[in-house]
């Protein structure tokens, strides 16, 4: 008797797996923070499932997201629907918690004032020992920031409940001179550029000045001071 086929993995599952692969995390980690099986997490990227809203909850926060983002909810939806929460403040972070925000590897925005003016630009970056790596291409602009004092950006955003936090790093970048440094800084990377082959120079930003904030909302989940 042939065996029963395996049952289509969902959306959520595929969302799942995707939030959990960026982020470089193995099942046993997303249990650990979700406080779950292993056995279930597979199960739940695995099959067609439909687990409840407080072990939804407790995954998203697991995974840095958003029920909505687990779920598709945003897929279709226009920017700029994020609302701001009644009862809302800002806390400032300390220097600690703004390097285990960044993590070892994600995605930010850089800021340089460039021959036309300031520019801004996505980046794929990797944390090394209290300092920050990113490639870029021979011609952009910033490349020709080298000596210069830039700004990297990092954020998340909870619509679901008017939440998140943001990172701010600011000091001198310089290019890595030596291009078996910089191979083996490109194949330590967790992720390549977004922007596409072609990326070479692998720039280390040296924070000076490293601030952060986090906005915090009374009765959301996962918020403490």
């Amino acid at each position: 008797m042939p065996a029963s086929p395996k049952p289509a993995r969902g959306d959520l599952g595929r969302r799942i797996v995707a939030r959990r692969l960026q982020l470089g995390l193995s099942r046993q980690d997303v249990a650990l923070r979700a406080g779950a099986a292993p056995g279930y997490i597979e199960y739940v990227e695995e099959q067609s499932a439909t687990p409840g809203i407080g072990f939804l909850l407790r995954l998203a926060d697991a995974l840095e997201t958003t029920v909505q983002e687990l779920s598709g909810g945003t897929g279709e939806l226009p920017p700029g629907l994020g609302r701001g929460a009644r009862r809302a403040r800002l806390v400032e972070l300390d220097v600690a918690m703004c390097w285990v925000l960044l993590g070892d590897h994600g995605v930010g925005r850089v800021a340089l004032t460039h021959e036309g003016g300031p520019v801004v630009l996505p980046v794929n970056y990797q944390v090394l020992d209290g300092e920050v790596a990113f490639s870029t291409g021979e011609d952009s602009p910033l490349a020709t920031a080298v000596g210069t004092e830039i700004a990297l950006e990092t954020d998340h955003i909870d619509d679901a409940f008017s939440k998140g936090w943001s990172v701010l790093l600011v000091g001198p970048v310089r290019a890595v001179a030596d291009e078996e440094d910089a191979r083996e800084l490109r194949e330590a990377a967790y992720a390549t550029p977004w922007a596409g082959e072609g990326r070479e120079h692998v720039m280390i930003l040296t924070p000076r000045r490293v601030t952060g904030r986090k906005i915090i909302v009374p009765d959301a989940p996962g918020d403490t001071d």
